[in-house]
């Protein structure tokens, strides 16, 4: 905060790892960036795409005031006042007349942008009353979720891989080089491939960055991945490859499993997916053999996938099968600053007879507790009388992000009310009544709660860089106005816990504790409450007010309350005050390192100690998705040709030209400056293409033209279009390459968990002569 170049602390908001940066400032702008060599988790690491942060924090699509839609569809700035007061007199309109239940919120983060929605904005919802919920995890991550809590009792119990430790790494629909998913990410592919004693394998239809540098490349035709898994379990089965001294003692269902997997026929299996038996076999008594250990990281390359929730079961048993969870170099649970998930039962009991939470109109499953991004237009365009009426939308934007763009800007139409909380004007703000500018990343305290490493977790608490910009606030001061304009609290009420931030945060724990107990309707708006009278006590060592940080205070104390004995592993507490708590500590230690902590130490052991189920044993028998695989036996060929739609469409591909769309300025891209169409030289040569030739490529859900790349990489029939492009301010047909979502459909979804088939979209290319920018949908 300062005129003068300066170098400040924080980290890359790009992707989940959130790399520890350091800023090189000169007034508001970024002029270098760097690693953070003094973090424990990155080290000084950071890949090309954190260079360019300037493009988020200085966008020419940046808000600095509330906007107010007129009635011809214009917007209007008007203050703040007015916009809060505004908002919640049209909020409780909806209320009294429908519902809060008819309101639903999607968003609440980003990479890195965790502290507003997720935490605070927590506060509002329950002041609107809010039932239902979604956001980007329901395209991707939920039926993964799901599976965890069949397996080991609760959706929260993920698992993570011990890639630096790991004899064998596996990469299931990932890229790790360009999507990165463990820290340091390049540095450890790098050490896999130079050593001879370690393994890595790469799943992936293209040959990637990745995949040049794995010992095996199995490449499965583009949906093949279900019946590749179902060839590789059926060898561990069928050769007796399996570690039964630890499924003798940690897992139960095992019997039940193995009826239907001895069933497995491994030729057929290998040839629907598209790969050699003696491949398969290979990699099976690789994973079987190893003695150090095997760690697999599965992606949106079948998660958005057909037969996506069936996937992520599926290669959780290759783990537990071969004995490689609970291990060193295998698969553990990790423990967790913040939950992101709803860390729902998902079937804890499998006798129990609860009834599965469900969408209000489609009655889909709430995976996880979240709305399928898919059915959200068809919960909404509707006329049963449950429909949603309205949304509130944080740091999100749905009508680029989720399957047909199309029919989500119409869903958004419809509504009766939409509040939209953004730092830029959006392709999804457009559509709203209401839009208030956020600060950005970089203008507030913010942390991010992908703590998701074992043994050793971090945790970053950034301290903001800027002031923020003129007209607009962090998320935590617009849900406090909105909780008191709500009704949720007043003065009075919080009378109490002010008096007792002015002895301290001793005295403050201890009254903000007897405060919820008494008053346990005010729990719903703690995260607020906390910022309003813990808030103005807190500073850092060197006297800057943390306000903003409150909510990380009160998540100290459930760490420690959960994961206590891996703090004080992590040295955190050690020699604690007189009064002061584990939490406090915790707290202390996170505020006075900027780069980051490791917050958690875990032993190997701690692993199955974490398992949730009634018996303590992982549960391998999943009844819904066995019945899903013994029906892969006479499903047809995921590859087979489709006359109208002859090619199979990867939408959102990876590359080093995109990144999240908070870079939506195109010119911070140095190649691929129009996001091509990448297509085999096959099919390039078949169609009389070259590189740089216009292409339409034409799906079910619409049309667009676009320049092609050719490549040695992409099998015959399987083209790919990159993430991050079809921004800007005229709306996706007047901007910059392809926006995917204006070709993909929401009905082409996962079964149970509504996860979109992103990856495996049918298509048809042809030449086009008409400017690239023209598109039809």
């Amino acid at each position: 905060m300062t005129q003068s170049p300066t170098w400040h602390k924080s980290a890359c908001i790009l992707c989940s790892i959130n790399c520890a940066v350091e800023l090189r400032t000169n007034g508001r702008e970024i002029i270098r960036v760097r690693g953070d060599k003094a973090s424990p988790s990155s080290e000084g690491y950071t890949c090309e795409k954190a260079l360019r942060l300037n493009h988020y924090q200085n966008d020419q699509h940046r808000l600095a005031s509330p906007l107010r839609r007129r009635d011809d569809g214009t917007f209007e700035e008007i203050d703040w006042d007015t916009a809060i007061a505004e908002i919640g007199d049209r909020y409780r309109d909806i209320i009294d007349t429908h519902g809060g239940d008819k309101i639903l919120f999607y968003g609440g983060g980003g990479q890195g942008n965790h502290l507003g929605g997720a935490a605070y904005g927590s506060a509002t919802r329950a002041a609107l009353g809010i039932r239902y919920n979604s956001n980007a995890l329901a395209q991707e991550k939920t039926g993964e979720f799901w599976v965890d809590g069949q397996l080991f009792g609760r959706s929260n119990c993920h698992t993570t891989g011990d890639y630096e430790e790991a004899e064998v790494s596996v990469f299931w629909g990932k890229n790790p080089w360009q999507s990165h998913g463990f820290p340091q990410a390049r540095r450890v592919l790098k050490a896999m491939a130079k050593d001879p004693n370690r393994t890595m394998i790469v799943v992936d239809p293209r040959i990637s960055e990745s995949a040049k540098m794995a010992d095996i490349h199995l490449r499965p035709v583009p949906g093949g991945d279900a019946h590749l898994l179902a060839a590789i379990l059926g060898v561990l089965v069928q050769e007796d490859l399996l570690n039964h001294e630890w499924l003798e003692a940690n897992a139960s269902g095992l019997n039940e499993l193995l009826s239907h997997v001895r069933a497995v026929n491994i030729k057929a299996s290998c040839d629907k997916a598209g790969v050699q038996p003696t491949q398969v076999r290979e990699v099976a008594r690789i994973l079987a053999k190893a003695k150090g250990g095997v760690s697999i990281f599965e992606d949106l390359g079948i998660q958005q996938a057909p037969h996506s929730t069936l996937n992520s079961y599926l290669e959780k048993l290759l783990v537990l099968l071969t004995g490689n969870f609970g291990v060193k170099g295998g698969m553990n649970l990790h423990s967790r600053f913040a939950s992101l998930s709803s860390g729902g039962a998902s079937g804890r009991s499998r006798n129990s007879a609860r009834v599965e939470p469900a969408t209000p109109v489609t009655g889909h499953r709430l995976v996880t507790g979240l709305v399928p991004c898919n059915v959200i237009p068809d919960e909404i365009l509707s006329d049963h009388p449950d429909r949603f009426r309205a949304m509130l939308i944080e740091s999100g934007n749905p009508v680029h992000s989720i399957a047909d763009s199309t029919r989500m800007r119409e869903a958004l139409d419809a509504l009766d009310f939409l509040v939209v909380i953004d730092v830029a004007l959006t392709e999804t703000a457009r559509h709203a009544d209401y839009v208030l500018p956020g600060s950005s990343q970089f203008e507030k305290w913010e942390a991010t709660f992908f703590n998701l490493e074992f043994p050793s977790n971090f945790f970053q608490l950034r301290p903001p860089v800027f002031e923020p910009l003129e007209g607009t606030l962090p998320e935590v001061e617009i849900h406090a106005r909105l909780c008191r304009e709500l009704g949720a609290y007043n003065d009075e009420d919080l009378a109490p816990l002010h008096a007792a931030a002015a002895n301290g945060r001793a005295a403050y724990l201890d009254a903000f504790f007897s405060f919820s107990i008494e008053h346990p309707e005010f729990s719903r708006f703690a995260p607020v409450i906390l910022y309003e009278t813990l808030g103005p006590i807190l500073q850092t060592p060197e006297g800057i007010s943390a306000a903003g940080a409150a909510a990380v205070w009160g998540l100290s104390q459930l760490c420690v309350a959960s994961y206590g004995p891996s703090v004080l592993r992590a040295g955190i507490g050690e020699n604690l005050a007189d009064g002061e708590s584990l939490g406090d500590a915790l707290f202390d230690h996170i505020l006075a390192n900027p780069s980051g902590i490791t917050f958690t130490i875990d032993n190997y052991s701690e692993t199955m100690a974490r398992v949730q189920t009634d018996d303590g044993k992982v549960r391998l028998a999943i009844d819904s998705l066995l019945s899903e695989f013994d029906r892969l036996a006479t499903e047809p060929a995921p590859f087979e040709a489709d006359p109208e739609f002859p090619m199979v469409l990867s939408a959102g591909e990876r590359r080093s030209s995109t990144a999240n769309t908070i870079y939506r300025d195109p010119s911070w891209r140095k190649t691929d400056q129009h996001g091509a169409l990448r297509i085999s030289t096959t099919d390039a040569e078949g169609l009389g293409l070259v590189n740089g030739d216009k292409a339409r490529i034409t799906t079910r859900a619409g049309s667009a033209v676009t320049e092609i790349e050719i490549t040695d990489t992409l099998l015959a029939g399987h083209i790919s279009l990159p993430n991050g492009f079809g921004l800007g301010p005229a709306g996706s047909s007047g901007s910059v390459g392809v926006a995917p979502n204006e070709l993909t459909s929401g009905s082409d979804r996962d079964w149970f968990a509504g996860t979109p088939h992103h990856k495996h979209v049918r298509a048809k290319v042809e030449r086009a002569e008409m400017p690239m920018k023209q598109a039809v949908s």
